[in-house]
């Protein structure tokens, strides 16, 4: 799998603290890569601002059709918020930050298409809690993940109060968060926390496998897969049927599924349209 392109957003006129690299044929995969190395990824300001610009910019790229989120440290994944940037923050300086970090958070978790996490080294309150925004997250043997918050007098707030309980349940999310607790990869998949355990250091391969697996398939069917899922989980299942049948709508009369089905008939791989 090979990268086409390569961009990246970060301070003006600065090293971009998030890159993107684009791989496979089309290059229909776009990894969001973590590149604040010096601070483990720590999200600071800037970061928060970074992770929005370029969330934003890959859900405006209809040629995506899958994205992996990593790291270009071998340690950390990201370490959550940037501490030392706050203990310097006034109330009003923190207030203000307050909207920057939300647009982060949101901004992985809205991405319209499936999104992977490749978890190496430590994912740990806001760092975990982008993994968490991710659909699903692939976790090397050697990582530690965990909503630390409580132990520094404040609660998980990149939506890990919300995502964790979605995930495991109230009561596994409950001891994690009222805990503070570290888990381990190992620990992590037991409970559910996270999907897949592969040996240290490959999260990011195996990540970008799976991307690319989903990338291959049709991508109005993925999007709108997902749109019904998520849009469905919250609701009563009649609600949720409705939205299911909404999305297999928007699926069954486009472009896709006319090539899809011609496809198999003439037992060739499709060639999707995307629309």
């Amino acid at each position: 799998m090979s990268d086409t392109t390569q961009t990246g957003t970060g301070v003006t006129g600065a090293r971009p603290l998030v890159r993107i690299e684009r791989h496979g044929e089309g290059g229909h995969v776009a990894e969001l890569v973590l590149d604040r190395p010096e601070a483990m990824n720590a999200v600071s300001t800037d970061m928060a601002r970074a992770i929005a610009a370029v969330t934003g910019e890959v859900a405006d790229d209809e040629t995506v059709r899958a994205v992996v989120v990593s790291s270009s440290h071998d340690r950390a994944f990201c370490v959550g918020a940037d501490l030392k940037e706050r203990n310097r923050f006034t109330d009003d300086e923190l207030r203000a930050q307050r909207p920057l970090a939300r647009a982060a958070y949101r901004g992985v978790l809205d991405l319209p298409v499936p999104v992977v996490a490749a978890v190496d080294g430590f994912a740990l309150g806001g760092g975990f809690e982008i993994a968490l925004s991710c659909d699903l997250i692939v976790a090397g043997e050697g990582a530690t993940v965990g909503l630390p918050e409580v132990s520094v007098g404040v609660i998980p707030g990149g939506g890990g109060t919300q995502l964790l309980t979605r995930r495991v349940g109230w009561s596994r999310a409950a001891s994690m968060v009222f805990t503070a607790r570290r888990l381990t990869a190992a620990e992590a998949h037991q409970l559910g926390v996270v999907d897949e355990v592969v040996a240290a250091g490959t999260a990011r391969d195996r990540a970008l496998e799976l991307a690319s697996t989903i990338a291959s398939h049709s991508p109005v069917g993925v999007r709108n897969a997902k749109r019904a899922m998520r849009l469905g989980f919250d609701t009563d299942l009649g609600s949720g049927l409705d939205v299911e049948d909404e999305c297999w709508r928007a699926t069954a009369f486009s472009g896709d599924r006319a090539e899809g089905v011609a496809a198999f008939a003439e037992k060739r791989r499709p060639v999707w349209p995307g629309r």
